[in-house]
């Protein structure tokens, strides 16, 4: 025991063993995760408890239907009713029990999208290449839309990025920057697809958000980063491996600053574009939104009328 002793007393043995006792300690469960947590530092049941469930949850995406606005070299999408292949039937509640739908969807350049670099350059990541990551940040709004409205064409520039730093701070490190600019209101009119002026992000202002603020990327309300001739802005970032989110919608209904947002996709395997779905997790004492328990979520509350599908619009309604 006294050879035993003076060995664990050694300082890299004492150190080693000690870490060995605390994995066995941890797998027969004598010690728990809470014991050795640092102190200061709540883990996330906490921060959930006491930050996430009381804020005001506002979502920034548009609903896909085949009525959308897309540009039109990719073409209308379809959705019909999904198809037994056996039967040549479709699936009804009353004779299956359920039913399903079929997507024919045109591009995956759809809706409100996250764009991978590999949109425009092969060398970059996919939508399933992107890191884990991506899944939440701080969220920036910078307002445009007073500008736009004067000009549908005007561009962020480095100069309102910098009048919003100095109104709020500086951009954090990471951060997601979303656009403001009101062109998402006239959303779903195909026609917003046919406009060749409309809001954007400038390459300046794009070079000056990643170079020198190091955002995560950055999100505009259009379907396209910016409106010259050869999409200088979007080319510079998808070359060069950057993201982009595109067709945001509701920025009206969120802070400049003081919110998180949430990030989703599907994993589409070699995907060039993303369906996505964004959040704005906001204060609780902010003006919009709905909050955790306000509604209710499990079991989800039965709508006054069932889906059914309507032949003359492609989709299910109420």
């Amino acid at each position: 025991m006294q050879k035993l002793d003076r060995f664990l007393r050694q300082p890299f043995q004492k150190t080693f063993w000690g870490i060995i006792c605390l994995i066995v300690l941890f797998g027969i469960g004598l010690v728990s995760v809470n014991a050795v947590q640092p102190l200061g530092e709540p883990d996330l049941w906490q921060v959930y408890q006491q930050s996430l469930k009381k804020a005001k949850y506002v979502d920034l995406t548009h609903v896909i239907a085949p009525s959308i606005p897309v540009w039109s070299g990719f073409g209308s999408s379809f959705f019909t009713p999904a198809i037994n292949p056996k039967t040549g039937s479709p699936y009804t509640y009353q004779k299956d029990g359920f039913e399903a739908t079929h997507y024919d969807l045109s591009t995956d350049q759809l809706g409100t999208q996250l764009d991978p670099p590999a949109h425009w350059n092969p060398d970059y990541p996919a939508i399933d290449e992107l890191p884990a990551t991506f899944a939440v940040r701080p969220l920036v709004v910078i307002p445009i839309q007073d500008k736009v409205a004067k000009d549908p064409n005007y561009h962020l520039s480095v100069k309102d990025i910098q009048n919003w730093e100095r109104k709020h701070g500086r951009i954090p490190q990471g951060s997601v920057v979303f656009v403001r600019s009101d062109w998402s209101s006239l959303w779903p009119n195909p026609e917003l697809a046919t406009r060749t002026k409309f809001p954007g992000v400038s390459l300046d202002a794009l070079k000056f958000l990643h170079l020198q603020r190091q955002i995560l990327f950055h999100g505009h309300e259009p379907l396209d980063t910016d409106s010259t001739p050869t999409l200088e802005g979007e080319a510079w970032l998808l070359k060069n491996g950057y993201t982009q989110a595109e067709g945001v919608a509701n920025l009206d209904q969120v802070p400049e600053t003081g919110a998180l947002i949430s990030i989703g996709y599907p994993k589409f395997k070699g995907g060039l574009g993303g369906y996505a779905r964004y959040i704005a997790i906001c204060p609780p004492n902010w003006k919009y939104g709905v909050s955790v328990g306000q509604i209710s979520e499990s079991p989800l509350q039965k709508a006054d009328k069932p889906l059914h599908w309507d032949a003359k619009l492609g989709v299910r309604v109420r």
